[in-house]
């Protein structure tokens, strides 16, 4: 009879103690709002103010968040011999599976041309796709079903040490 009774108090004296220690900070399930311990028990009115400066970020849609990243000049100059940056331009494109248009290029005279590159195939998906690339004039009678590119890389030495590279493609 006295292991019940102790037993029972345990229990009741557990029940008290969560109701006392759950009355502290975090989110009220009822109605999802973060309270404290404070006798205001409200929502936070900040009425227009959105900024809320260093302690927060406030409401904010994406503004500021991506930065326009500047073109490169073209030509641009880098600090190379020539021969070493044909090198470099022709196992980058062997490596991004550009074919090297062995016709069209003058090695001896610093350009190289690659074959045309099919980046896009089908009538439904190609204007779209196109469109991302250029402006295309709207002509009714015109259907687009595939979309390349040929990329132009030229290098001018400067001295034997740096030289100008111009890349340009063909759409």
């Amino acid at each position: 009879m006295k292991y019940p009774i102790s037993l029972i108090a345990m229990f009741f004296i557990l029940g008290l103690s969560t109701a006392a220690f759950g009355q502290g900070k975090g989110v009220d399930s009822q109605n999802q709002k973060i309270t404290d311990n404070s006798a205001n028990k409200t929502a936070g009115v900040n009425g227009g103010k959105t900024d809320v400066g260093t302690t927060g970020s406030g409401i904010n849609f994406g503004k500021d968040k991506t930065k326009v990243v500047p073109m490169l000049p073209n030509p641009y100059r880098l600090t190379a011999r020539r021969d070493v940056i044909m090198k470099a331009v022709a196992d980058v494109m062997r490596d991004r599976k550009l074919i090297l248009d062995e016709a069209s290029s003058k090695s001896d005279e610093g350009i190289l041309v690659t074959q045309p590159y099919t980046f896009i195939k089908g009538a439904v998906v190609t204007q779209s796709e196109l469109n991302h690339y250029a402006n295309i004039v709207n002509d009714n009678t015109r259907s687009w079903t595939r979309g390349r590119y040929t990329i132009t890389v030229e290098v001018q030495p400067i001295d034997g040490v740096s030289a100008n590279v111009s890349v340009n493609a063909k759409i």
